[in-house]
């Protein structure tokens, strides 16, 4: 397989995408530990700094503007502290068209991790997952009405954070089929049935898993063929943690081992899977170019901690990095 990745990248700045799909703000509290607290069997984390990234839909958002595509990204947040800092987030991303919609009956979401001595010692989540309102979904609709016209590609971000009910979905979706715009969905498990018939559908195992079984369609890899055909799909792209990514088109299947050189934190990698193989896939590469890429980009994010989305330079590096050594 030769990918000219220089030439391939000069396309990224051509596209535009839509990210529609629920928005988190990751928040970052670091320290050292150095003492058990009496109160009971934990560690003592002594906070010596914080840091926020925008997360969900908004990180899919800056992997894509980091390889140089304009993006519009649309979702909810609360009208809180939280949705201010992602905001601040996002404000300095000058190819990233900010289209969150504030809503005062619901938080902003939000992921804290607690780093102490370079590694992940808790989690900590606040968020509403109840389906947003009839209200709400309209006023979602509207954007995406507004910012639709242009797109070369729409991403489904779906966290199963409330966002995406069905009649958004089918709403996204027959859109789409009407305009021959290629929909790229990343799933939880409530709406399977709403994204049949879309371009790429990505679920990690465990959401493979969970309808393979309902469904009996069997072990893996024979299976993914019943599954690819069960949501019309023409790509599925089943990603596999530590043992990388199973792709199904057509009559093929690829198995494609991960490329991560050390794995530091895999948060945020499929955000980048996701980003990374729609916009080659829009630029006019292989499912299997496109998936070939998108497994270096979620191999040289998960050598940094924390959620960091790919960039240009990044994606180079890794890409040369195995291009001369492989």
């Amino acid at each position: 397989m030769q990918i000219d990745i220089n030439s391939i990248a000069k396309e990224y700045r051509k596209k535009n995408i839509l990210v529609v799909g629920d928005i988190i703000l990751d928040a970052y509290v670091y320290g050292k530990v150095d003492r058990i607290s009496q109160e009971a069997p934990v560690p003592i984390v002594s906070i010596e700094r914080q840091e926020f990234k925008p997360g969900g839909a908004a990180n899919v958002a800056l992997n894509l503007s980091g390889l140089g595509a304009a993006v519009t990204v649309i979702g909810v947040a609360g009208k809180d502290s939280n949705h201010d800092q992602l905001k601040k987030c996002l404000s300095g991303q000058e190819k990233i068209k900010n289209e969150i919609i504030e809503c005062g009956s619901r938080p902003t979401s939000i992921k804290t991790r607690i780093i102490a001595d370079g590694r992940q010692i808790a989690r900590l989540d606040n968020e509403l997952t109840e389906e947003i309102s009839d209200k709400y979904v309209s006023l979602v609709i509207d954007s995406f009405n507004n910012n639709c016209g242009d797109a070369d590609g729409i991403i489904i971000q779906d966290y199963n954070k409330g966002l995406l009910t069905k009649k958004l979905v089918a709403h996204i979706v027959d859109h789409a089929d009407h305009q021959s715009v290629p929909v790229y969905v990343d799933p939880k498990y409530n709406n399977y049935e709403a994204y049949r018939g879309v371009r790429l559908f990505k679920p990690n195992l465990k959401e493979y898993a969970a309808i393979a079984k309902e469904k009996k369609f069997g072990a893996l890899p024979d299976s993914g063929f019943d599954f690819k055909n069960y949501m019309g799909t023409e790509i599925l792209l089943l990603t596999l943690g530590p043992d990388g990514m199973s792709l199904y088109y057509d009559d093929n299947h690829e198995s494609i081992p991960t490329k991560a050189r050390q794995v530091y934190d895999v948060s945020g990698a499929g955000d980048t899977v996701i980003a990374a193989f729609a916009i080659n896939d829009l630029c006019g590469l292989s499912p299997l170019e496109s998936s070939v890429i998108s497994n270096l980009a979620a191999g040289r994010v998960c050598e940094e901690a924390g959620v960091c989305p790919i960039t240009l330079d990044s994606l180079k590096d890794i890409f040369f990095h195995h291009h001369n050594t492989d």
